[in-house]
Order: C-alpha cells, then sequence, then structure tokens
C-alpha cells in the first residue's frame, strides 16, 4: 500500500499531442491555453508547449474534417495520465490525444522538435488502354488479356471456320 502511495507521487517527463478541433483553436489563443489548463489542472507543470499547424485529416473525427496539432512536453504524477486522458475524450473541444514517457529527452531536444513536411507523392494513373500494361489485364499485355500476342505460346493464328477439320495442335492430330 505505502509503495503504491510513492509511484503514484512520483513524477514522471511526458510527451503529449493534441488534436483540438478548429471551433475550440479560434476560441482559446489557438488551442494553447486550453491544453495548458488541462494538464495543470491534473497537477503538472509545463517545460515546453508550441502550437503546430492545422492540417486536413485522413478522416473525419467528431464530424471534423480539419484540426490543430499541439504538442506538450510536461511533467506530472503517474497517476495523472488516466484522468487526463479521460477528460479530453469527454470534451467536445479535443478530438484525439496521445501521451508518452519523455524521459530520454532534455529541455534542448524538447524545444527543437518541429512538425514533419507533407510529401505528397505523384500517383501513377490507371487510365485504360495501354497505360494499364504495367497492372495486367486490360486489352493484351503479357497476362492474356483480351487478344494480342502471347508471349507464352507465340501469336495467335487465324481462326478457323466452324466445320473446319481442326490442324494437329498440342494434344496430336485430329481426324
Amino acid at each position: 500500500m505505502a509503495e503504491t502511495k510513492k509511484n503514484a507521487a512520483k513524477t514522471n517527463t511526458y510527451e503529449s499531442m493534441f488534436l483540438i478541433g478548429p471551433a475550440a483553436t479560434q476560441e482559446n489563443e489557438g488551442g494553447v491555453g486550453l491544453v495548458r489548463t488541462v494538464i495543470e489542472r491534473h497537477g503538472g507543470q509545463i517545460l515546453h508547449i508550441k502550437k503546430w499547424d492545422e492540417r486536413k485529416l485522413a478522416y473525419e473525427l467528431k464530424k471534423q474534417k480539419r484540426g490543430t496539432y499541439i504538442i506538450a512536453f510536461f511533467t506530472a504524477p503517474g497517476g495523472a495520465i488516466t484522468p487526463l486522458e479521460r477528460e479530453v475524450k469527454l470534451s467536445d473541444d479535443f478530438l484525439r490525444v496521445l501521451v508518452t514517457r519523455a524521459d530520454h529527452l532534455n529541455q534542448k531536444e524538447m524545444e527543437a522538435i518541429e512538425p514533419q513536411p507533407i510529401i505528397r507523392e505523384e500517383r501513377p494513373s490507371f487510365g485504360y488502354g495501354a497505360e494499364r500494361s504495367d497492372r495486367g489485364g486490360g486489352y493484351g499485355g503479357d497476362r492474356g488479356g483480351y487478344g494480342g500476342d502471347r508471349p507464352d505460346r507465340g501469336p495467335r493464328g487465324p481462326r478457323r471456320e466452324e466445320g473446319a477439320p481442326a490442324e494437329a495442335g498440342i494434344m496430336g492430330e485430329r481426324e
């Protein structure tokens, strides 16, 4: 019992990433004040807090298409993280939160952290016709397709008319 109280009183360093909706961002100086009050309400002390940028989300969260990221480094007792996460989940202002231990970082490293730029890669366009040959299938190509050259057996010969005798093939001669 005494050991449990001892662990709860021990403070740890945490890194947290908050995702805030656009409405809360406009009301609270970009959301930094909102994050600061939530952390301090649960016994945390801010070491470094920084507003990153507003970005379009990959999918809607709580009917929001955009969100503002705020990163905060703080010290808090170990037992304060669960109630902090619970309050964030119940709040309409926050979309998401992630809290991890950051005992391995010093103050200089905390201040140097910057958001990663969005890198957009060119995607190949998958049209019809000749462009589709890289995917296989389509019309012709190296996977059979619908006509064209057949690299596994060579070019296809002319069609035989119905009722005409079959020529010698793979199975042997037919009569």
